[in-house]
């Protein structure tokens, strides 16, 4: 019997342990990779969505020129009221309201028999004293000339000099008595300082007139002047360094809708109301056919012009901070870089941006409440709407 020699398995049983084997580790590759690259998508859209997408808009510039849309109060150019300056009860009155008047027309005559009394009776002392002051002026001239030839004293003739000057002086008094009345008879006339429209009449005839002599006076017309108008505005006091003398202004009443009146702007109050924080501004326009009435509400537009082009952006950019008014932008690196801007005039959808920025920034649109400075983001392909 030979020796022993090494067991020698054949090829059945070597075949017998390979496929095993093999079709274990081909159950691995076929149920494994798909599994590996499932894992490698995750990981990469996970990578993908811890970087935000945002949507950027660059800031606008807003033209030199903008309108300011305000109430206006509308006045008449010139307004008063008409009283008596003498006594009496009205005679008659030639003018009612909605009468359209010249300077100088007479509008009203009152009856004064009174100053008409006292008229004459002064215009009767006023002879006396011319006629007194006749004697002394002849009497002071006689002494005068006895005096030069030492026949009357130099004390006497004084005495008649001065006498003649008191008699001067009082006639100058009656005559300014007689001045005084002829004036206050005159104003028996009452006529219309300014073109105008009698707005209103207080006085009918027969009707007592106080010139105020028992209490404070009625009016006894008042008139306005209508051709043309002054209209008030109140410029907030953002916008009141750009208010320019001369401006454009346009007018809109409800009454006439589609009806627009144009005027300019004729002059400032020069100073801020410390109450309300405006400036006074005054706009005059034509009114010769008469369809503004005083005391109109009216919308005014008024054309302001600035210095320089302001930027803006879209109202839905804006971050409200404990730091201030903020912006987010991003930089060429794709980091988040928040800006503190200052806000100028409001135009609805979009802000005025006076500080903060250059216009060459992009600025996200609707920024999350979490967003940082220095974040990461990626900027969306399609732009968005700047409006």
């Amino acid at each position: 019997m030979n020796a022993l020699t090494p067991f020698q398995p054949s090829s059945r049983s070597r075949l017998l342990v390979v496929l095993p084997v093999a079709a274990v580790c081909l159950a691995l590759a076929v149920g494994g990779l798909p599994r590996l690259s499932a894992h490698a998508a995750v990981m990469r859209q996970t990578a993908t969505l811890s970087t935000p997408t945002v949507a950027v808009v660059a800031p606008g510039h807003e033209p030199l020129q903008q309108s300011l849309v305000l109430p206006g109060d509308v006045e008449a150019f010139q307004e008063a009221s008409i009283y008596a300056r003498t006594s009496g009860y009205l005679g008659h009155w030639l003018t009612d309201i909605g009468t359209h008047v010249h300077t100088g027309q007479l509008l009203a005559q009152i009856e004064s028999p009174e100053v008409d009394a006292q008229l004459a009776q002064a215009r009767a002392d006023a002879a006396t004293a011319s006629a007194n002051y006749q004697i002394a002026r002849v009497t002071a001239s006689r002494w005068e000339e006895m005096l030069k030839s030492n026949a009357v004293s130099q004390q006497s003739s004084q005495e008649n000099v001065s006498t003649m000057r008191a008699k001067q002086a009082m006639l100058a008094a009656a005559q300014a008595n007689v001045d005084r009345l002829q004036q206050l008879q005159s104003f028996e006339k009452v006529y219309a300082p300014f073109d105008g429209v009698i707005t209103m009449r207080n006085v009918d005839v027969g009707a007592l007139i106080d010139a105020g002599n028992g209490g404070t006076p009625a009016a006894l017309f008042k008139l306005a002047e209508t051709d043309k108008l002054r209209v008030f505005v109140n410029v907030p006091q953002d916008n009141a360094a750009d208010v320019a003398i001369g401006a454009r202004a346009t007018l809109t009443l409800p009454q006439y809708p589609g009806r627009s009146f144009v005027g300019s702007v004729a002059r400032t109050a020069g100073a801020i109301d410390p109450v309300s924080r405006t400036l006074r501004v005054e706009v005059d326009m034509d009114n010769t056919d008469g369809a503004v009435p005083p005391g109109a509400y009216a919308q005014v537009t008024l054309m302001l012009a600035s210095a320089k082009a302001m930027l803006s952006l879209p109202a839905n950019t804006l971050l409200f901070r404990p730091a201030g008014v903020q912006v987010a932008t991003v930089d060429a690196k794709g980091l988040v870089r928040l800006v503190t801007v200052t806000l100028g005039r409001d135009f609805g959808t979009r802000v005025e941006i006076r500080a903060g920025l250059n216009g060459n920034e992009r600025v996200i649109v609707n920024p999350g409440d979490a967003v940082s400075d220095g974040q990461s983001v990626r900027i969306n392909a399609h732009p968005a709407d700047a409006t």
